[in-house]
């Protein structure tokens, strides 16, 4: 194993830039979401027409300043760690150039600057600031149910269209083009959104069969609703009684500045990718 790094102005910029656990780590990423959830409110502000044309000169300059923040945010991320590459192609690090390139694409081509709004995947970082892993060890169980019961809500999704298209059929025979039912992919679409309890009321039943058959396809749509929602109950009380003792959920954030590893154990010196220290002296 190596040795403790020295303190160096990217080493201390690497533990304010991607450590949670100190109170400058943790400064910093709270001022990062405050910017996020501002320039998210700043680009919905500016779809409204009023608020556009009385402070469309406020919104882009406030949207010029945290892009520039953003922009010198993401060189700083790159320039403070050891192997870039390991930032650059992470999740982290795509979000984070993919939501500070739209401004400057929107010099380019127009409009493109209300792809801003991507910038709320960023808001994923919380996680790492108020470490909340009782909810990330329940979502992992929810996760886990999903996935067992996919086969179920594959054959379950597979008969209900199945029984569309027959619906569907029906009507388009029962009531026909002139009552709206224009084709028998038009009359699936209406028995989709009549299954569903959506009911956009563009296309609606005009004689008694059509309306008879209506009214048994939503009745079936309430019980149809429920019945992923029972799968998904089903694997996770399944789960519950199959789990074994809940494992440790470690809270480290630290971030090698070497290799750029993260989801190090609580206790963890070195890093489990490349070895090197994860403290400085």
């Amino acid at each position: 194993m190596t040795q403790p790094q020295k303190h160096t102005w990217k080493t201390r910029l690497h533990e304010v830039i991607y450590e949670a656990d100190t109170p400058a780590g943790k400064t910093f990423d709270v001022v990062l979401l405050i910017l996020i959830f501002v320039s998210i409110i700043l680009v919905m502000l500016e779809s409204v027409a009023p608020m556009q044309a009385q402070y469309g000169d406020y919104f882009y300059l406030g949207e010029w300043i945290i892009t520039i923040f953003f922009t010198i945010e993401y060189i700083l991320r790159v320039i403070s760690i050891k192997k870039p590459s390991s930032y650059i192609f992470s999740f982290y690090g795509l979000i984070d150039l993919i939501s500070t390139i739209p401004l400057y694409l929107s010099f380019f081509i127009v409009g493109t600057n209300a792809l801003l709004t991507i910038r709320a995947l960023r808001l994923l970082r919380v996680f790492r600031i108020l470490k909340v892993t009782r909810y990330i060890g329940e979502g992992n169980k929810l996760a886990r149910a999903l996935r067992d019961s996919r086969p179920k809500i594959l054959v379950f999704l597979f008969a209900v269209m199945i029984l569309s298209i027959i619906a569907g059929t029906l009507m388009y025979i029962v009531e026909g083009p002139e009552h709206g039912f224009k084709s028998i992919p038009v009359s699936i679409y209406w028995c989709i959104v009549t299954l569903t309890t959506v009911g956009f009321g563009d296309i609606a039943p005009v004689t008694a069969l059509g309306q008879f058959i209506a009214t048994v396809i939503m009745v079936v749509g309430y019980g149809i609703i429920a019945v992923p929602t029972g799968i998904v109950s089903a694997e996770m009380a399944k789960g519950e009684r199959k789990e074994p003792e809940p494992q440790k959920l470690h809270m480290n954030t630290q971030v090698c500045h070497h290799c750029g590893a993260r989801k190090h154990q609580d206790s963890a010196k070195y890093c489990h990718n490349c070895g090197n220290s994860l403290h400085y002296e």
